[in-house]
C-alpha cells in the first residue's frame, strides 16, 4: 500500500481561511484597545486591504499565514506594492503596523522594514495673502462656512475636533471667547478665540439659533469629518487654492503662533500635541522666512 502524499506547501485556501480567522481576532482586539477611533478605523481598513491583495495573489503566497518566512515574504512584497502606488511613507508604515498586529493574532511576529519617513521640515502653512483669500472665500459662502474655517484657522482644531463641536463647547462674551475641543484619547482642551473668530462664530449662531445640539449641520444633520473637509475643499477652490485640506489650516494656525512669539510649550498646549517634539516642527523656518530675518537684522 502506497504511503500518503504529504504536500510540502500548505493549501492556499487553508492560508486564506487562517487569514480570515486572524482578521476576526484583530477586530475583537481593536475593540478592547485604548486607541483613537480614527486609528482603529485605519488599522481595520489597512488589514482588510492587505487581505484583499493577498486573496488576489494567493497562488504566489500560499504560506502567507503558515509560517514566519511565508508571512514576511508576502508582507515585504505588499510593502513594495504600496510604495509603487505612491503611498506616503507614513501611510505605508501605518499599513505595516496594522498588518503586524494582524499577524500577531495568528501567533506570528513578523519583522518587515518600515518606510523611511523624512524629517519634518517647514509646515505647509498658507501665506498671508492665501489666508486672506481663504477667509474672504469662506465669508462669501455664508456664515456657517466662514465659522467652520475660523475654528480650523484661528483655533487650530483638527477636522474631527471641529466636527464634534456642540453649541455648549462655545463660550463667547463681548470681550472674550473660547472653544472646547475634544481631541485624541478623549482629551479636552480649551482654546481662546481671537476677536475675528468670535465675530464669525457669533454671526453663525445668530443664523443657526442657540438651541443645544451640533454646532454644524447640513441637510442630513450633523456635518461629519468628510462634510467639514468638503467645505474646506470648496472654499480653497473658490480662493484659487486647489486641494485645500483642514490640516493645512491647522498648520497655518501653529505657524502664526510661532511667528507671533509663542514658545513650543504654548504651541503644544494649544494644538493638543502629546509630545513637544511634534510641536517643534513649527519652529523650523523655511528659506524665505530665514532670508527675511537676515535681511531685517542686517538692514542698516
Amino acid at each position: 500500500m502506497a504511503a500518503p502524499v504529504v504536500p510540502l506547501r500548505p493549501d492556499r485556501h487553508d492560508s486564506l481561511a487562517a487569514a480570515k480567522v486572524a482578521l476576526s481576532a484583530l477586530d475583537r482586539h481593536l475593540g478592547r484597545c485604548k486607541l483613537a477611533a480614527n486609528t482603529i478605523k485605519a488599522y481595520k481598513r489597512q488589514a482588510r486591504a492587505y487581505l484583499t491583495w493577498l486573496t488576489e495573489h494567493a497562488a504566489n503566497y500560499p504560506d502567507a499565514f503558515a509560517d514566519l518566512v511565508g508571512a514576511e515574504a508576502a508582507v515585504t512584497v505588499w510593502r513594495r506594492y504600496l510604495i509603487t502606488r505612491r503611498a506616503s511613507p507614513a501611510t505605508v508604515n501605518q499599513a505595516l503596523a496594522a498588518v503586524t498586529l494582524l499577524y500577531e493574532q495568528a501567533s506570528l511576529r513578523i519583522a518587515v522594514k518600515r518606510a523611511r519617513v523624512p524629517k519634518p521640515g517647514e509646515p505647509d502653512a498658507l501665506t498671508a495673502a492665501e489666508q486672506g483669500a481663504v477667509e474672504r472665500a469662506a465669508a462669501r459662502r455664508g456664515a456657517r462656512d466662514a465659522a467652520i474655517v475660523t475654528v480650523l484657522l484661528h483655533a487650530g482644531a483638527r477636522v474631527e475636533e471641529c466636527a464634534r463641536l456642540d453649541l455648549e463647547d462655545i463660550a463667547i462674551t463681548p470681550r472674550t471667547g473660547t472653544v472646547r475641543l475634544h481631541g485624541k484619547s478623549d482629551e479636552v482642551r480649551t482654546v481662546p478665540l481671537p476677536a475675528i473668530a468670535r465675530s464669525r462664530i457669533t454671526d453663525w449662531l445668530d443664523e443657526r439659533g442657540r438651541e443645544v445640539g451640533p454646532l454644524w449641520t447640513g441637510q442630513r444633520g450633523r456635518l461629519t469629518d468628510s462634510g467639514i473637509a468638503q467645505v474646506v475643499l470648496a472654499v480653497g477652490k473658490a480662493a484659487g487654492i486647489e486641494g485645500l485640506r483642514p490640516h493645512r489650516l491647522r498648520h497655518t494656525f501653529a505657524t502664526r503662533l510661532r511667528q507671533g512669539g509663542a514658545d513650543p510649550a504654548q504651541v503644544q498646549a494649544l494644538l493638543g500635541h502629546s509630545s513637544l517634539d511634534t510641536s517643534a516642527r513649527y519652529f523650523r523656518a523655511g528659506p524665505a522666512e530665514t532670508a527675511a530675518v537676515v535681511e531685517r537684522v542686517f538692514d542698516r
